[in-house]
């Protein structure tokens, strides 16, 4: 059996501080430390190699049993850790803040015990920690009954349970918005932008809901928070991009105005705004959505936002915005000059990045390439996206990405290939239920396209593709092909004989 790498990615995912901060950690403990130089040994691999590691302690007692001293290694480590960021987060505060108010409750220090959790319970109110604030709640009932029995009355009973049912309600609203929240995340994760009537039900369904559409029903600010960001969503998923992004912007002004919120809330504000940029993108404010990315990249290192996860998220959420922003504008050539910076920092990330984000990259720089005019590299990352077998991820990308390759085969020369492929796409968009107007109308015309010599014909196969398209895009869900490749630039390029570049820089100038 394989050995497992869980101990060599834990030590890799370590920053300089916190290696540091183990092994002076460590040194106040007494006895042998031969995890410390197995913890070396594998650092310095690349790769973990377990057969390496044995081969080097070969003469060694412990290496005979190995196992056991990457587990002790590995609990050591996390003890390291747990203590290294003991107070980086509002979460990290409150855990140990209730861990000392139990010790000082088990030593009878009630006096001490009762300062500690109000101000425990302080931080918890401000920071909106619910969970925290109901687990203090409950020891605070304790020292009450201590107080009872030593004769004081001073406080409250009926006040306390008051606060109590005003904690668990807010942990309620908050709870059932997350259901909601899910809901939508849950519909746009699998199939992307709601195309077919059951889609539409569905978010219809989550954009009527009395949390949702009422008004005043979030109890809290991170209740809020969900809600103009579900709100957000259910209109993005409906490409209402005006809307959509007036919701997000207002998920964004509560984080701004209550920052011990934002800090605690990194991963949403990012994504917040990584959904602003696209909503400005789409709507051709790329003034705004390049402040955005410039602000993004800022991030990384102010308060609450440190750690290799956020790193990733703002490398995700500001490269897949700007790759986005240069092919939308027919910037391709600086879209292309930013490719290997991103396939590196793709690289570097590994297993931190998510099986759909990385899909998004592979399609965007498809896009790029095509753009550009390098049809080869184009079709080569639309390849990566081709050949992936994910059976349920954003379905969406990979019906998308089977039209876009006719495009290239096309651009290519391929044409003994393309009735072949034009059939198997045909087969696999029925079968998905996505074969609608546009995708039936390019189907059809790459066919003909392919098998017409004749550079006069070819134009007015193209002329015919323009005219059918701007019949059907009177029709908003079969406009949802342009998300994600400009079919309309494309055909008009090849009527005008002119660059796509040039059609879609032409397009941008003119809205």
């Amino acid at each position: 059996m394989k050995p497992s790498t869980e101990l060599h990615d834990l030590i890799k995912s370590l920053t300089k501080s916190e290696k540091r901060f183990f092994k002076l950690h460590s040194s106040l403990q007494a006895g042998d430390k031969n995890y410390l130089r197995i913890f070396d040994a594998i650092d310095k691999q690349k790769a973990y190699d377990e057969e390496a590691i044995k081969k080097q302690f070969a003469k060694e007692t412990f290496i005979k049993h190995l196992p056991s001293e990457k587990n002790h290694l590995y609990k050591l480590i996390l003890k390291s850790l747990r203590a290294f960021h003991a107070e980086s987060s509002v979460s990290g505060i409150l855990k140990q803040e209730i861990k000392n108010i139990e010790i000082l409750y088990q030593k009878a220090l009630y006096s001490e015990c009762n300062k500690l959790l109000h101000r425990a319970k302080r931080i918890a109110k401000e920071n909106e920690r619910f969970y925290y604030w109901f687990e203090l709640l409950s020891w605070e009932k304790m020292l009450l009954e201590e107080a009872y029995e030593s004769g004081e009355f001073t406080k409250d009973l009926d006040a306390l349970i008051e606060e109590e049912r005003v904690v668990v309600e807010r942990l309620r609203n908050l709870a059932a918005y997350h259901i909601l929240y899910s809901k939508i995340n849950y519909v746009f994760r699998s199939g992307g932008y709601v195309r077919t009537e059951e889609e539409h039900a569905m978010v219809e369904e989550i954009s009527e809901h009395p949390l949702i559409k009422g008004k005043n029903t979030a109890l809290s600010r991170r209740a809020a928070t969900i809600c103009y960001y579900t709100q957000g969503f259910c209109h993005w998923a409906k490409r209402d991009w005006a809307t959509s992004l007036e919701k997000f912007v207002r998920v964004r002004q509560i984080l701004d105005d209550h920052v011990q919120i934002r800090s605690d809330l990194p991963k949403r504000y990012i994504r917040t705004l990584h959904y602003i940029v696209n909503a400005q993108i789409e709507l051709k404010d790329l003034k705004n959505a390049r402040a955005n990315i410039k602000y993004l990249r800022e991030l990384p290192g102010q308060p609450g936002f440190g750690g290799q996860n956020i790193e990733a998220q703002v490398f995700v959420a500001s490269f897949l915005g700007e790759l986005r922003l240069l092919d939308r504008s027919g910037e391709h050539a600086r879209a292309i000059a930013l490719t290997q910076t991103v396939i590196e920092g793709m690289e570097q990330l590994g297993d931190r990045l998510h099986k759909e984000h990385e899909l998004e990259f592979y399609f965007t720089l498809a896009c790029v390439h095509f753009g550009g005019d390098e049809m080869n590299k184009a079709l080569f990352w639309l390849n990566k996206v081709l050949n992936d077998n994910e059976p349920t991820l954003r379905q969406d990308i990979f019906t998308y990405a089977r039209l876009f390759n006719l495009v290239i085969h096309y651009e290519l020369g391929n044409y003994d290939l393309l009735e072949y492929i034009v059939r198997s796409t045909h087969r696999f968009l029925n079968k998905r239920q996505r074969a609608d107007g546009m995708e039936t109308v390019l189907m059809e015309h790459i066919k003909k396209l392919a098998r017409t010599p004749d550079p006069v014909a070819k134009r007015e196969l193209f002329r015919s593709m323009l005219v059918k398209f701007e019949v059907l895009l009177n029709d908003a869900n079969e406009s949802l092909v342009l998300k994600y490749f400009d079919v309309l630039s494309w055909v008009t390029s090849r009527i005008e004989g002119v660059p796509f570049s040039e059609v879609v820089r032409r397009q941008v100038a003119v809205k």
